[in-house]
């Protein structure tokens, strides 16, 4: 076997490894000062839910961060911009469109919660889309596995 057919079928393996955990999405990218920073408010998104462009938008508005002042010192903002840019998400985006910022407005997103009935959005205990841990009992890991999903009754 040559190398161009074992590479097609590494290929092929992982695609339909891919496929097949259809949306059992775990995110073991990590960074300490990420984590500490960005958890301190919320969960610390994993850096794949949104694409590169979207992240240096995101840490340079720090200041007006989804009306709040994230600021941090410059050397800890460049060191989790550069994990979230290594990280970030390489699914095709809109290059005429400005960044986007809310991971719940991604086309990934909506389609993966298309299913979640709309009363549930406005239970209390979840408010909100980006509001991850509500339903993920393990999004603080970066887990999104559909088998640890528990919906609030």
């Amino acid at each position: 076997m040559n190398i161009k057919t074992l590479l097609v079928i590494i290929g092929l393996l992982t695609a339909s490894t891919a496929q097949a955990s259809g949306g059992n999405e775990s995110f073991s990218a990590t960074n300490p000062k990420w984590k500490a920073e960005c958890g301190s408010c919320h969960i610390a998104y994993p850096a794949r839910l949104l694409p590169a462009s979207s992240w240096k938008a995101m840490m340079g508005g720090l200041d007006k961060h989804f009306g709040t002042d994230a600021s941090m010192d410059t050397a800890t903002a460049a060191e989790i911009l550069a994990f979230l840019e290594k990280n970030a998400s390489r699914r095709k985006v809109e290059t005429s469109t400005k960044p986007q910022l809310r991971i719940t407005e991604t086309r990934w997103f909506q389609s993966e919660h298309d299913e979640v009935p709309a009363r549930l959005w406005k239970d209390p205990r979840v408010k909100t889309g980006a509001n991850c841990a509500a339903c993920h009992t393990k999004a603080e890991n970066g887990d999104f596995n559909e088998h640890n999903i528990r919906l609030p009754r």
